[in-house]
């Protein structure tokens, strides 16, 4: 039985990039103000969480319309979705079920 550190994701474990993740997993997509309300964190704050899971695949990045009126939202893609679902298989793993 492996001890499930080793499949830990260091991109994901992030405490903020971790609820991010949980989020998204549960939606289709969501939007940044959405995003920024539910974790109570920062624009800035957001912006950089949500770059480095864009830039490991895990992200994609929707941006419509333009200036004060643009939009920004956010969807898993394929590999964040696995890569989250085997981060949370070795928290398990880690944790127990107690």
């Amino acid at each position: 039985m492996t001890s499930g550190l080793e499949d830990l994701d260091p991109v994901i474990h992030a405490p903020k990039r971790l609820a991010a993740m949980a989020v998204l997993s549960t939606a289709s997509s969501v939007t940044f103000p959405f995003l920024r309300e539910h974790l109570q964190v920062s624009d800035s704050d957001l912006s950089k969480q949500m770059t480095a899971l864009e830039k490991a695949g895990y992200v994609s990045v929707a941006k419509t319309g333009r200036g004060r009126g643009a939009t920004t939202s956010y969807r898993l893609t394929r590999a964040g979705r696995t890569a989250y679902q085997r981060h949370r298989r070795a928290l398990t793993a880690i944790l127990g079920d107690s």
